[in-house]
């Protein structure tokens, strides 16, 4: 377990921002995920829901734009024409309120960070990185030595793969391998964090040190899965290990046939296992969504199984974080 009184490993942004590299296995980034831990997470998240839906509309967009005057993170989540949240704002927003950075570190910053709709972001990085984890663990065992190849699908930083990796570790996995991290993403600001994330996490004395992991990116737009077919093609032809994962992107940004086409790329490829995150259907998340700019779809799992089904997915488990639920599928 890290030692939550060393400094927490940093790396650059494009821009030149330093932002501190997120490992679920850190106390200072773990959520706690027993039942009445997230019981309690759940409740405070529906608590500000229902605070937020006491006020007409029309005064609860004026007093967010106002106030994110002063915050960066409102001014990502309530300013701008994007029609999805970026990578880099996004991994801010996982950080905590305790570890964000300038100039995300004002009071008010701070207040947006330490709210429970936030952290279940970080509890969706951390679900994704188990499941990824949990489904590896047995195919790397039976094949010591074998290449492994983690697919990163709309992932921008990638740091649910890396995750998976110290979780890995952290458990005993035999990891003396060859690790290649592909990340597929239309954003090149998000692998650019994520590579140098990479590097600080290998760094002597950090999580993945002494390890041979690569990282790779390449641009994509998943509605066109030529690149994705072509490359785990030739990586299942060089006999690895492959798994995907796509969390915060495919599954909730994508339309049906992009998730699809997607998914039946990999599952032509043998691919072992795909985690990823699926938006809530629930009622109050839909109303939410309805009312921002962002074009989640809000399938729930109900919505999402048929998808994976047509493509030869089922879902083998799910976790919930309330406006996601983060799936691990296995092929039929």
């Amino acid at each position: 377990m890290p030692d939550i009184s060393s400094p927490l490993l940093r790396a650059l942004t494009r821009d030149g921002l330093s932002l501190p590299v997120l490992d679920v296995t850190d106390p200072r980034f773990t959520v706690a995920d027993d039942a009445d831990s997230l019981a309690r997470l759940f409740a405070q998240a529906a608590d500000e829901t229902r605070s937020q839906r006491r006020l007409p509309a029309f005064i609860m967009r004026f007093l967010l734009r106002r106030a994110a005057r002063h915050s960066l993170i409102l001014r990502a989540l309530f300013t701008g024409d994007a029609s999805f949240l970026d990578g880099i704002a996004t991994y801010v927003m996982k950080l905590g309120a305790e570890n964000l950075p300038p100039p995300y570190d004002g009071d008010t910053d701070r207040r947006v960070a330490a709210s429970a709709h936030l952290k279940l972001l970080r509890l969706r990085t951390q679900q994704v990185a188990t499941l990824l984890a949990d489904a590896l663990a047995p195919e790397l065992a039976k094949a010591p030595g074998t290449p492994l190849h983690l697919v990163n699908i709309a992932g921008g930083p990638a740091i649910d793969s890396m995750n998976a990796l110290i979780l890995l570790r952290q458990r005993g996995v035999d990891l003396k391998r060859p690790v290649v991290v592909h990340v597929l993403d239309g954003d090149d600001a998000g692998p650019f964090f994520g590579a140098n994330a990479l590097a600080a996490l290998m760094a002597d004395g950090a999580p993945l040190a002494g390890l041979d992991v690569t990282f790779r990116q390449r641009h994509y737009d998943w509605n066109n899965a030529t690149a994705l077919a072509a490359l785990v093609r030739e990586v299942n032809a060089s006999g690895a290990i492959v798994a995907a994962s796509s969390e915060g992107g495919l599954f909730e940004y994508g339309g049906d046939e992009a998730i699809v086409t997607n998914l039946a790329a990999l599952r032509a490829a043998n691919v072992k296992a795909v985690a990823g995150s699926v938006t809530s259907a629930d009622e109050a998340h839909r109303r939410n969504i309805a009312t921002s700019r962002f074009k989640l779809y809000p399938r729930g799992l109900a919505g999402f199984a048929p998808l994976g089904e047509r493509a030869g997915w089922r879902i083998a488990r799910s976790e919930p974080a309330r406006v996601s639920d983060q799936v691990l599928m296995v092929a039929t």
